[in-house]
C-alpha cells in the first residue's frame, strides 16, 4: 500500500477544507491504516470509535431500506467528527473545528474517497 499517497489525499483535504483539524483512514474493523492527528488524539482510538459508529449507521440505514451508507456526523460542543464509508472495507474520519463548512468538505471528501478506495485496494492486488 502505498502509506504516502494516502498521506497526500489526508492533508489535500486538510488545505482545500478550512475547518478541518484531524484525518485518519481505518479498516472497517477499526483498524488503524493512516492518519494526520494532533498529538493529543489517539489515532488508534479514533479508528475504533470511528469503525464502531459507521457500523451502526450502516445497519441503521440497511435495516430502513435508506441504500447504501455514505456518511455519518456527529456535532459536538466544539466541532463535528464526520465518518465517511471507503467501499465496504474502510472509512475515513474527518474532525473539524467550529468553522467547517460541512457542504464544502461532502463536496471535496467525495473525489477523494475514491482515490482513497484505489490506494487501498493497490494493497490487495499487490498483497502486501
Amino acid at each position: 500500500m502505498n502509506r504516502e499517497a494516502l498521506a497526500l489525499e489526508m492533508r489535500g483535504l486538510r488545505e482545500q477544507v478550512t475547518g478541518i483539524t484531524d484525518t485518519a483512514v481505518a479498516a472497517a474493523d477499526g483498524l488503524l491504516i493512516a492518519s494526520d492527528t494532533a498529538e493529543s488524539i489517539d489515532p488508534e482510538g479514533l479508528a475504533a470509535l470511528a469503525a464502531a459508529g459507521l457500523g451502526l449507521a450502516r445497519r441503521t440505514t440497511q435495516a430502513t431500506s435508506r441504500g447504501v451508507l455514505r456518511q455519518t456526523v456527529a456535532y459536538g460542543s466544539h466541532g463535528c467528527a464526520a465518518f465517511y464509508a471507503v467501499g465496504d472495507t474502510a472509512l475515513m474520519v474527518v474532525l473539524g473545528d467550529e468553522g467547517l463548512d460541512l457542504e464544502s468538505l461532502h463536496q471535496a471528501t467525495r473525489p477523494a474517497l475514491d482515490r482513497i478506495g484505489t490506494i487501498l485496494t493497490e494493497k490487495t492486488t499487490e498483497g502486501v
